[in-house]
């Protein structure tokens, strides 16, 4: 008997090949920030892409990442500076984040360091990538991919796992 497979809406299939793509270069990478377009439209504005593209479904989403679109470590201010034209349907980012029980917080109260020292060196520490993906249209999705299980078959999928960021990419978009 064959597994049972969701129905996954254009941006959810969007959001996990991107994650994939990005994974596929291993941890440790400097976020980064895609522009979510429908494949049909990217087509008919650039005709050469279908060479690289190959046969697509023109409802479908395609991410063009934005190099350097985020220099140094203020992702805040970056995603701040940042507006889209009305072709970009939708915008995505991969960051990775450490996190730690809430216990954590007061296992380093007062220890030396700094906060982000202490909470890297934590023994209860966790590497997590999130890629968060959000349209104009207010749908928006969240990845999780844990570096403990790190497999293309144990992404969590969710929507309100990273609020602020999903904040951060929506205000990308207005405008």
């Amino acid at each position: 008997m064959s597994a049972v497979k969701p129905v996954l809406s254009p941006l959810t299939r969007c959001a996990l090949e991107t994650e994939a793509h990005v994974a596929s270069e291993g941890w440790g990478q400097a976020p980064r920030l895609f522009a979510l377009a429908r494949s049909g439209e990217l087509l008919r504005a650039q005709p050469a892409l279908a060479a690289v593209l190959g046969d697509i479904d023109p409802d479908e989403y395609s991410a063009i990442e934005q190099e350097d679109a985020i220099v140094g470590d203020d992702l805040e201010k970056a995603l701040g500076h940042t507006a889209w034209p009305d072709d970009v349907e939708g915008v995505a980012l991969a960051v990775e984040r450490i996190i730690v029980p809430p216990s954590a917080q007061t296992d380093t109260f007062g220890t030396r360091g700094s906060t982000t020292e202490r909470l890297a060196s934590h023994a209860e520490r966790e590497d997590v990538r999130l890629l968060v993906a959000a349209l104009r249209g207010g749908e928006i999705i969240t990845l999780v991919r844990r570096r403990a299980e790190d497999s293309d078959d144990k992404v969590a999928i969710g929507t309100n796992i990273a609020p602020g960021l999903v904040d951060a990419l929506k205000a990308t978009l207005a405008g």
